[in-house]
């Protein structure tokens, strides 16, 4: 393998793309390549959902199914089977239906979760489960269990709702033998999360990693936090599992510490980031046998570099302990050319009705306006793959 060229392989990054499909999202990144482009179609979109304006169909038609598998399990099923059958790449089936606050809607999303699980048994090609903590429960709750304030009788009862929830699917995943990714979430509630998932951990990765906690290397402190844990491990007898990623909330983590002025839990730049980033997926490779590991990145960088550290740990290409992921829509040259070279590659592959989807789409398109260069280098392997298949 040439070192440091393998994602310049359109071919084999683009294999599964008609070429109708190609153009869709030639066309998709240089709308969303433009900022005033992304903030007018947002309010637009919103405005259109809000009104109920017959919008739905092109919606799905452009940045819906470029970015998302389906509006249900099933409806996925084409995508994910597309994509192991001709590229070796796995999905997790993310059920990106967000910000919802009402019990009723908690015990919805813990029947879906439940259902995903029984439906990714026995399907080779989806590997992984995954949920947000805040899928099950309130952000308040979460927000006071992380500052120890005192909750009200009622949200006691809530938290003891939330414990449960977590529990059953936790539980059904070990049963299933199905490992199940927690997302991350903002720091004000995070701490409330952490203890929970380690008390999962505590009971069903006494073998091996089945729940799985997420590390966000933008903030600081989150490598010294796996150290812990990692002690902790050692000392009662279980296994970590971790996906790492940057993280998803930098902008709303900096507003908030500056508006309440307490110091950032952010990075001090993108190089303290990388470096975080870099230095933690480093130390989890060194301890493979304690942690296992979902490495969620669109850094290039950062996929040779886990290249590079397997090799030096003569850690076999396609260990389970070991899985790289990118978002379904995004960093194909990424995930099909490390899976093309044998490596466990999953795509995160986001689902749910169309409208209960959008803030998830809107905050893409976003995050990749907002990302230097992610959205330049999408388009010049476009174009590439473009100019390849007309000669």
């Amino acid at each position: 393998m040439k070192e440091h060229t393998l994602f310049d392989n359109t071919e084999t990054a683009f294999a599964l793309k008609s070429d109708s499909e190609l153009e869709r999202a030639y066309f998709l990144f240089k709308m969303i390549a433009n900022e005033p482009l992304v903030r007018i179609g947002t309010a637009v979109t919103n405005f259109a959902l809000k009104a109920h304006l017959p919008v739905k169909g092109l919606i799905r038609a452009t940045v819906f199914d470029h970015f998302c598998g389906g509006v249900d399990e099933e409806d996925c099923l084409p995508v994910v089977e597309k994509m192991y059958d001709k590229g070796r790449v796995s999905s997790v089936l993310d059920y990106s239906v967000e910000g919802k606050e009402e019990e009723e809607q908690f015990d919805h999303v813990l029947k879906k979760i439940l259902k995903i699980l029984d439906f990714v048994d026995q399907k080779e090609a989806i590997p992984f489960a995954v949920f947000k903590p805040t899928g099950f429960g309130r952000f308040l709750v979460w927000q006071k269990k992380t500052e120890g304030t005192p909750l009200t009788k009622e949200e006691e009862q809530e938290w003891k709702r939330i414990e449960e929830r977590f529990d059953q699917v936790c539980k059904k995943a070990y049963e299933c033998d199905v490992p199940l990714l927690i997302d991350g979430e903002e720091s004000w509630m995070q701490d409330a999360a952490d203890e929970l998932v380690a008390k999962m951990m505590h009971k069903y990765n006494k073998e091996k990693a089945i729940v799985y906690n997420t590390l966000q290397l933008y903030r600081h402190d989150r490598l010294a936090y796996l150290k812990k844990l990692h002690e902790e491990a050692n000392v009662y007898g279980f296994k970590i599992g971790m996906k790492i990623v940057r993280g998803a909330y930098m902008e709303k983590e900096n507003d908030r510490a500056s508006e309440k002025g307490y110091p950032t839990p952010i990075c001090e730049s993108k190089e303290a980031t990388d470096l975080n980033f870099n230095t933690t997926l480093e130390y989890i490779l060194e301890n493979l046998n304690d942690i296992s590991v979902f490495i969620g990145t669109h850094n290039e960088i950062s996929c040779y570099q886990a290249i590079e550290l397997m090799r030096k740990q003569k850690i076999v290409k396609n260990d389970p302990r070991v899985w790289l992921g990118q978002l379904y829509g995004m960093s194909d040259h990424i995930s099909f050319n490390l899976a093309s070279e044998g490596y466990n590659v999953a795509k995160y592959l986001p689902f749910g009705p169309v409208k209960d989807v959008m803030p998830y789409l809107i905050r893409r398109a976003e995050e990749n306006t907002s990302v230097a260069g992610q959205t330049t280098r999408e388009l010049d392997l476009l174009s590439k793959e473009r100019k390849r298949r007309k000669l």
